[in-house]
């Protein structure tokens, strides 16, 4: 069977909210969970949480000398929190896998593919 690679990435603010009556210890262990299972389906690639976007560094090597600036590519509300990337059989497996990675952090997936080489 033939997969394709997937993002799935996690928005929110730097400081990270969820729903009322859920705690970070809540998050964690759906989160555990959803890897397990993740892992167990042959689904897993990698996964990753990212301190806050505060603490980046961007290079910009595009002219003449580089140019290091602190702080965030892009001034926003809601940056990239955390991903996992997933090897689906298409989009609608991968927008299942989301659908449950939504609900284990309890916050918005982005679903995206990776190009095809």
């Amino acid at each position: 069977m033939t997969t394709t690679q997937y993002l799935l990435g996690v928005h929110h603010g730097d400081e990270v909210t969820w729903p009322e009556g859920v705690t970070a210890d809540r998050v964690m262990a759906d989160v555990d969970a959803f890897n397990t299972r993740l892992r167990q389906e042959g689904r897993w690639v990698f996964a990753g949480g990212l301190k806050p976007a505060s603490s980046a560094t961007v290079v910009d090597a595009s002219g003449a000398e580089p140019v290091v600036t602190d702080g965030p590519y892009v001034e926003s509300k809601e940056y990239l929190g955390g991903f996992w990337v997933i090897e689906a059989a298409d989009l609608d497996e991968a927008m299942r896998w989301g659908t449950e990675a939504s609900a284990a952090c309890h916050g918005p997936v982005e679903v995206r593919p990776f190009q095809s080489e």
